[in-house]
């Protein structure tokens, strides 16, 4: 989701993004939710937007724009300062919402973009490594084959850990666990 981050990226926008897995908004999960029910670093819950925004951080690249649903708007505002955030539909359930028609939520994100790219001090969210992962499975099955991996602990029935020096390293692993 954030090829080129290393290239001259000066900002980037969070386009249609959904609240953290076992949240309650539209289509909540957080990279693969068939695998994963809860993702933190350094005991901090993330979702994708938590999590992506740090990696852009790490590369010095702010989020500078949002959208999504109610509950991913709350659990993110306090992450992104200085984000212009874009509420497009409210949640009414996992797989249900109330949504702005799809020209007014573009004509809605568009604005919001522009204005983000305007000169501004936008400051990139950014985490202290090094970093702790601590993945919760949806099931001790999943944890028994994820945590075949030689550098994986486990924590608990469910849940493992796992040690990185940068956030790409930990998103490599991530994903790598989220293919199996």
């Amino acid at each position: 989701m954030m090829a080129s981050l290393d290239q001259d990226i000066d900002a980037v926008c969070l386009v249609s993004y959904h609240s953290r897995a076992s949240g309650r908004g539209i289509l909540a999960h957080t990279i693969n939710s068939f695998a994963f029910a809860r993702l933190e670093i350094n005991g901090q819950e993330f979702g994708e937007a938590g999590l992506y925004g740090a990696l852009a951080g790490e590369y010095g690249v702010p989020i500078v724009m949002a959208s999504g649903d109610d509950v991913f708007i709350t659990e993110n505002q306090a992450l992104f300062a200085g984000t212009r955030f874009v509420q497009t539909k409210r949640a009414t359930g996992q797989n249900s919402g109330i949504s702005l028609s799809p020209p007014q939520a573009c004509a809605a994100i568009r604005k919001a973009v522009a204005a983000a790219l305007q000169p501004r001090a936008v400051q990139p969210f950014r985490l202290d490594g090094p970093f702790e992962i601590r993945i919760r499975a949806q099931t001790p099955a999943l944890a028994d084959l994820f945590c075949q991996w030689p550098t994986l602990r486990r924590e608990e029935s469910s849940a493992f850990a796992f040690l990185a020096t940068s956030l790409e390293e930990a998103i490599q692993m991530i994903n790598c666990l989220s293919a199996m």
